[in-house]
């Protein structure tokens, strides 16, 4: 068994193990001519359940063989252009590399003593990211496991800042685009239901700021604290960027923390043309960003960000078999004590081989892309009598609706999309999201591979009118 450790005697082992699984992938991305199988779980699980865990197979190529037969035949292949649906972005190969090294070298980067040049790449990085956002010369960060944890440790920085006895009278604005992590944060600090207080959103679905000013002042008059203000930089739902300077000028006014929750918006920091999107994010305490959404990178890759170091301090905790106090006099860089998590992967290494290799406008100029072919998109769509579009995108989602001529039955309409949605699953042909607007059932494209053109939008586009018009077509005949 030792055979399988991975150490100086094992090179070849190892050597010839990962080739063969890494020839296994690049022959599946090779030939893979959709994004899925439309396999259902009645008939992958039972493969996988025939599996006994306890006789192993003994030998990597059957192990291999096994694996294509549960996993990479019927995996959603996020790299094919007709995968259109959540923020799941193809990966660039600089990133994969540095998967492959960071997993097999296996630092951990808690403290100094694991880790010793991931602890000062990390924060390289952190302090990259900082200076694109325009922070300041105080401004720290650590890596995070995604946007949901960056969300949470910013909210418990804001909680801590806010110093308030009684965390039942702390509030949290957010538009009603948000995250849900926004809510999901307020119950584990135990601030309450009732804590975050949704604002209206304006056509383009962006915070109304007269509202959030009227939320604040109300909260005030009520005795009760202004925590913090999400801003969203990028709503999942539909890319929309929120007033981002207003908000920060309400901020000040009412002495709230101002969080820009910039988790898929955060690309714009490397654009060559769309930068100014999100200006006004320099001004914020804290700041949520996910290189695994816009730049490219494998999962897990993200950050949180604040404009003030010290306020890190909130989730530092010191123990005498791992980061005792002494070991900040002798100024050894321990990231655990800025972390919310204690053993933690080197994920900052994908990102940091992305930029050594393509460099930061590489990665601007691929979500540029993505955000042009939005555009276009929705060009397509306005023009298109059998759909509504919701917003014209400021990033790279686009939120639509089919429309039948002969149909005036909203219920219908939407099971008529959430038929078309299902079906164009099953068939393996594309992948879409879909989501609610005003309470009716709508389609999304996240675009996030360059590699789609608009010629896969409009293929798309058909297929999901022909699955929409069959499907009205056996209603109606259901119906006589």
């Amino acid at each position: 068994m030792r055979s399988h450790l991975l150490n100086g005697l094992t090179t070849e082992h190892y050597r010839s193990s990962v080739t063969e699984g890494v020839e296994r992938v690049a022959a599946k991305l090779a030939t893979t001519d959709r994004p899925f199988t439309g396999v259902t779980v009645d008939a992958l699980a039972p493969r996988v359940d025939a599996i006994d865990l306890d006789r192993p197979l003994g030998d990597t190529a059957a192990v291999l063989d096994e694996l294509e037969d549960v996993y990479l035949r019927d995996a959603v292949y996020f790299h094919h252009p007709r995968y259109l649906a959540h923020l799941n972005c193809p990966v660039v190969i600089p990133a994969v590399l540095g998967e492959a090294v960071l997993s097999a070298v296996n630092s951990s980067l808690d403290t100094w003593d694991q880790s010793a040049g991931g602890t000062l790449i990390e924060r390289k990085l952190v302090d990259w990211t900082a200076r694109r956002i325009g922070l300041g010369p105080a401004a720290d960060g650590v890596f995070t496991s995604g946007g949901t944890q960056s969300n949470l440790q910013a909210l418990l920085l804001a909680r801590e800042e806010a110093k308030s006895e009684d965390p039942a009278t702390l509030r949290v604005f957010a538009s009603e685009a948000s995250h849900f992590s926004v809510q999901k944060s307020a119950r584990l600090l135990g601030l309450g239901q009732e804590a975050v207080v949704p604002v209206p959103v304006d056509h383009e679905k962006r915070l109304q700021t007269v509202a959030l000013a009227h939320e604040l002042e109300r909260c005030r008059r009520d005795g009760l604290t202004p925590m913090a203000v999400v801003a969203t930089a990028g709503t999942t739902d539909f890319g929309s960027i929120d007033p981002l300077p207003e908000i920060a000028g309400l901020c000040a006014q009412y002495g709230a923390w101002m969080h820009v929750d910039a988790a898929y918006g955060c690309g714009l920091l490397a654009s060559l043309k769309y930068r100014h999107r999100i200006d006004g994010i320099e001004r914020a305490d804290s700041v949520t960003v996910d290189y695994h959404k816009s730049f490219f990178q494998p999962v897990s890759s993200s950050a949180v960000l604040v404009k003030d170091a010290a306020t890190l301090r909130h989730a530092t905790y010191h123990a005498e078999y791992l980061n005792p106090r002494r070991m900040v006099q002798e100024r050894i860089p321990n990231q655990v004590d800025k972390s919310l998590q204690t053993t933690r992967r080197f994920d900052a290494l994908k990102l940091w081989l992305t930029l050594r290799v393509m460099g930061a406008d590489g990665i601007g100029q691929l979500f540029d892309e993505v955000c042009d072919l939005a555009a276009e998109g929705w060009r397509l769509l306005a023009a298109d009598p059998r759909y509504h579009v919701v917003v014209e995108p400021s990033l790279s989602t686009l939120v639509f609706r089919y429309i039948p001529a002969a149909v005036t039955d909203p219920a219908e309409i939407d099971r008529a999309n959430l038929h078309a949605r299902k079906a164009l699953f099953a068939s393996g042909d594309a992948v879409v999201a879909g989501t609610k607007v005003g309470g009716r059932h709508y389609l999304k494209f996240t675009l996030l591979n360059p590699e789609t053109t608009t010629a896969d939008i409009a293929a798309v586009l058909d297929l999901i009118a022909g699955h929409a018009e069959q499907y009205l077509g056996e209603s109606l005949d259901r119906a006589s």
